[in-house]
């Protein structure tokens, strides 16, 4: 055996999260490579991409379960921590900044305690968070009993298993977080290739289609919307056409706009969706685009109006595959959204060292 240094080194501190219905590798930036590029080599490395299975690393071969979090000290006084949201690609040797992930920005307030960027309080710490995606914050509480983080509690969303502690969150100013406008083409509804769409971005952008469009009545389920190659197809033929409308240019290498279609709430909710993200089926709906879809639903010449079923108490259940996400919309006196909100409930999976795989240039093997 050689006497030569192992390359595996001492592995880079991370904690491993659940943020509502996906996960995420928690970093500290001062523990990565400041270069993007030398960074985003890396985390593919930590994640097993590109890879479907991402055997080599701690993905889950799945977009929900290859997404990393980066936190720093706040670069700004109105926020106690900042928060980069990278995508890794499961099988193609990408990583994406485009977007924020809401499902993933309820893990950074319990994170950035963990990490000591922010001092807890007893009873419930108010973390402000600045997001490096989009520049805007949003507002967690996490619970602090005696001034440590505490997971356990009574909450309980869909497409999680039992109940942990609530983390509230709460949006300001999102309107036209990446596209400079909430209606980036001025209106309610465009056509594109002959289907009705609404592109708006109240936190994500996201691309709201009528079901009915595609011939799918809403209530399939995620394989079999997988399944069906013309259908999406064509819904990836509408998100190339929507990019460059909604000031995002050309997006075949993007992540967003996100494609969402919309159909009848079947559960006593607002409305039902099916979405992508942009080209795999999401098993339920980022929080941020659920935000976009509940405001599309109060633009009268929305397809999303067209099939909702509008609360009373400015409380939106949007229906996905796995059950509901509920967003909180505070609408002002002339009907526009002055803000928005969210509940999710986040865990810590595991706290230490993660060791990502050697430099190599060898394909990976199937």
């Amino acid at each position: 055996m050689s006497d030569a240094a192992c390359p595996d080194g001492d592995g880079i501190p991370c904690l491993w999260m659940r943020g509502g219905t996906s996960k995420a590798a928690v970093f500290l930036a001062r523990d990565l490579p400041a270069d993007p590029d030398a960074r985003d080599a890396l985390l593919l490395r930590v994640m097993g991409s590109p890879d479907p299975r991402q055997i080599d690393g701690i993905g889950g071969g799945d977009p929900l379960t290859s997404k990393v979090a980066i936190l720093s000290p706040p670069s700004r006084d109105d926020a106690d921590v900042d928060y980069l949201f990278l995508q890794v690609f499961v099988d193609q040797a990408r990583v994406s900044a485009a977007q924020p992930c809401g499902n993933i920005l309820a893990a950074v307030g319990p994170a950035a305690i963990e990490r000591g960027l922010v001092a807890a309080v007893p009873g419930e710490t108010a973390v402000r968070i600045h997001q490096l995606n989009s520049g805007e914050l949003a507002l967690a509480r996490v619970q602090t009993p005696g001034g440590r983080v505490c997971y356990a509690g009574a909450a309980r969303i869909d497409g999680v298993p039992g109940r942990h502690a609530a983390v509230p969150l709460m949006f300001r100013n999102i309107a036209g977080a990446m596209c400079g406008a909430l209606l980036p083409t001025g209106r309610a509804c465009d056509d594109i290739d002959g289907v009705p769409c609404t592109l708006i971005d109240n936190g994500m952008p996201v691309v709201v289609m009528p079901a009915a469009a595609f011939g799918l009545t809403g209530a399939e389920d995620r394989d079999t919307i997988e399944a069906m190659a013309p259908v999406k197809a064509r819904i990836e033929a509408i998100r190339l056409k929507a990019g460059p409308m909604m000031g995002l240019g050309d997006v075949a290498a993007q992540s967003v706009p996100k494609m969402t279609l919309v159909s009848p709430p079947r559960q006593g909710g607002a409305i039902a969706t099916r979405s992508l993200i942009p080209h795999r089926v999401h098993a339920s709906i980022g929080v941020l685009a659920a935000v976009s879809v509940a405001s599309a639903c109060l633009m009268p010449e929305s397809p999303a109006a067209q099939v909702a079923q509008l609360p009373g108490d400015g409380r939106f259940r949007v229906e996905h595959p796995t059950g509901a996400a509920e967003v909180l919309l505070d609408i002002a006196a002339d009907g526009t959204v002055a803000g928005a909100g969210t509940l999710r409930t986040a865990r810590k999976l595991f706290d230490g060292r993660v060791f990502p795989a050697p430099e190599t240039q060898d394909a990976p093997q199937g």
